[in-house]
């Protein structure tokens, strides 16, 4: 890494840094360097962001080919682990331009700060695809999370907070899975809002797959899809789990929309709350299997329970407009369809205020729970009425 010229390092970040940084040598060095530790290393390796604090970035690269230790066990153990690595740094920038990718580094203005508060945890860098701008365009950002085996119920709720809450100018940040995560996305963008994906793989490759034309639409909509590790490399369960502290980082508050007592979400939201972010949880119904890790949050972790998008809104810390209702930033034309179909008077089962709304069961009964929460209406053993 020593021996690396300055032609080759220019040659190296060709098309993946501004001009700016390809004519200064410094700052060419730095991003280089940056760079290669992020091919070097696993996400979150403590060790590795300890000694590029300690060091610098660019001397802490030396300190693998020079083999300079000294006595700490724990560093000989990390050029261990990194020295094997070397031989694909330059392939994983090759990878990059091909994917037209573009490398954000902490020394750029579109940086985003909130990953400082990682620690030696933090990303060395971000692989970016789309407009790494939103990163940091944006002064509040929500984190929504979830099960990638969500319910019709959990769906729903997120697609009512995710375009709410773009509307009013809020990113929405995610992890372009299936699921919770995915409608978020796709929530967003179907309100003309920014969204950002981080991915645990490469972002030259769609993971999920069957999420190619999502991801696809983020970057070409004015979101950011961005991973800390290089093109061409493989999602693991390591590498999902060290994602989720991203998510996390990067959003001003996280909500957890429905998620399994043992659910990955719930990683995301240990992160959240070790940061000291504003945490909210939505809760379900008491007897679903997919909501019992929100009531996990609510009861253990001290989350604020979220029935609105204006409850996001106050987790945000900001004020509601207290000439609007509660809730109402939340409806829509299909659950005024709903409403529309429930009594005052008369109970009615869910067959028949699916029939009169012209909706399937299952998408009315998740319309119906939300609304339950919002106090609009009121289930009993006979059946539905307005509140």
């Amino acid at each position: 890494m020593t021996g690396v010229s300055l032609s080759t390092q220019r040659a190296s970040l060709s098309g993946l840094v501004t001009d700016d940084v390809l004519g200064d040598a410094d700052a060419l060095g730095r991003a280089y360097a940056f760079a290669a530790w992020s091919c070097l290393t696993e996400p979150g390796d403590g060790t590795a962001g300890a000694l590029v604090a300690e060091r610098g970035v660019r001397e802490a690269l030396r300190v693998i080919d020079s083999g300079d230790a000294a006595d700490d066990p724990t560093l000989r153990a990390g050029l261990a682990r990194w020295r094997p690595r070397r031989a694909a740094v330059d392939d994983a920038f090759d990878s990059a331009r091909r994917a037209r990718v573009r490398l954000i580094t902490p020394d750029d203005a579109a940086w985003p700060r909130s990953l400082s508060d990682l620690g030696p945890h933090a990303p060395h860098c971000l692989w970016v695809r789309g407009d790494p701008a939103v990163l940091t365009r944006h002064a509040r950002s929500v984190s929504l999370v979830g099960a990638r085996a969500a319910t019709g119920y959990g769906e729903h709720v997120t697609g009512e907070l995710a375009t709410h809450l773009a509307r009013r100018g809020v990113v929405i940040v995610s992890g372009g899975a299936y699921g919770i995560d995915g409608m978020a996305h796709r929530a967003a963008l179907g309100a003309a809002g920014s969204t950002v994906a981080f991915l645990a793989g490469g972002v030259d490759r769609a993971y999920p797959s069957g999420h190619a034309d999502l991801l696809a639409r983020i970057t070409r909509d004015g979101g950011a899809v961005a991973a800390e590790v290089p093109c061409g490399t493989s999602p693991t369960k390591w590498r999902f789990l060290q994602r989720n502290r991203l998510i996390a980082a990067q959003g001003t508050a996280t909500v957890v929309v429905e998620a399994g007592w043992r659910s990955g979400s719930l990683n995301t939201a240990g992160h959240a709350a070790a940061m000291g972010r504003p945490l909210g949880a939505v809760p379900g119904p008491i007897t679903s299997a997919a909501s019992a890790g929100c009531h996990r949050l609510l009861r253990e972790y001290d989350a604020r329970c979220i029935t609105s998008v204006d409850d996001v809104v106050e987790l945000l810390g900001d004020e509601v407009d207290p000439r609007e209702p509660r809730g109402s930033g939340a409806r829509t034309d299909d659950s005024t369809r709903i409403l529309d179909a429930v009594s005052h008077r008369t109970p009615r089962d869910i067959e028949d205020i699916a029939r009169r709304g012209g909706f399937a069961v299952g998408d009315a009964q998740a319309h119906l729970a939300l609304m339950e929460l919002e106090g609009l209406v009121r289930r009993a053993p006979e059946g539905w009425r307005r509140a």
